[in-house]
């Protein structure tokens, strides 16, 4: 597991215990530099790894368009990296994606095989990212588009709106963006079941290659994102909608990132909790 200090990445090793037929390995930038294509080698060669599940990324949206060269190593040099070991290890990666690659003017959910049209640095790394893992390693990579992570782990959304709600008696969010927010929690779960069922052999191996889209159930803006979590705390906050155009930022936003998830759910059997669900228990961690 790389990226293990991030949001799934902490997930991750939560859960870890609940699957006791594997040994696990954390990673985070310390201990392997995914970006140094002979300390991945020599990880690799030192290591038995039979799955690899890429958390790391650059992920400061905005500050992409300022350190684009590390942006684009993160994003795409090193999954680039992790696919060339395992396709030699024959192991199957699983890579971490996002809802920025797509950015159309779509109202209907995406699927995965739907256009892509990057908006930044970030999005356009990411989905470089998601290339070259599957060229390398066609057969055996899994990219995992997700969109609007948060977790009790590291810096998100949730957080925010509670630091800043603890401060403020009144917040302004954009609600002119439409997405679903994903747990961290659950996408971690789901990443383990996925690998336990590769394991087993319990699913048709054909299953696992390519694109899939994971996020939670339900639909909803980023201003009723910030209601939800104040109304769960029971925080009097005042929350004003704004539209995007109110709130420039470096990077643009998509403004529609609904994830269509019928192919993860037929192709492994899995259920997903609505939105609302997984962020109470979240909020109950916090």
């Amino acid at each position: 597991m790389t990226g293990s200090k991030g949001q799934v990445g902490m997930e991750l090793q939560g859960l870890s215990n609940q699957f006791p037929d594997f040994d696990f390995i954390f990673v985070d930038i310390d201990e392997l530099d995914i970006t140094d294509p002979a300390a991945v080698k020599t990880f690799f060669s030192e290591n038995k790894v039979n799955y690899c599940i890429n958390c790391a990324a650059y992920t400061a949206v905005d500050k992409a368009e300022t350190e684009t060269n590390l942006a684009w190593k993160v994003n795409t040099v090193g999954p680039e990296n992790l696919a060339l070991a395992c396709a030699s290890a024959k192991a199957l990666i699983l890579q971490i994606s996002t809802d920025y690659v797509y950015h159309t003017q779509s109202t209907k959910p995406y699927i995965e095989t739907d256009f892509t049209n990057p908006q930044g640095t970030y999005a356009r790394t990411k989905l470089n990212g998601d290339e070259v893992v599957l060229r390398n390693h066609p057969g055996g990579a899994m990219v995992i588009r997700t969109s609007w992570v948060y977790s009790s782990f590291g810096n998100n959304f949730v957080k925010t709106m509670l630091r800043l709600g603890a401060e403020r008696p009144e917040l302004a969010v954009i609600y002119d963006q439409i997405g679903t927010p994903t747990y961290a929690r659950d996408l971690a779960l789901v990443l383990l079941q996925i690998v336990q069922k590769a394991e087993n052999q319990s699913v048709d191996a054909k299953y696992f290659s390519g694109i899939y889209h994971f996020s939670n159930e339900g639909v909803t803006s980023w201003y009723d994102f910030a209601v939800a979590i104040f109304d769960i705390k029971k925080m009097g906050v005042k929350v004003r909608p704004i539209e995007t155009k109110d709130y420039p930022t470096p990077a643009k936003r998509p403004p529609y990132s609904l994830l269509n998830k019928a192919k993860i759910k037929n192709a492994f059997g899995i259920e997903i909790a609505h939105w609302q669900k997984s962020l109470r228990e979240c909020l109950e961690l916090l």
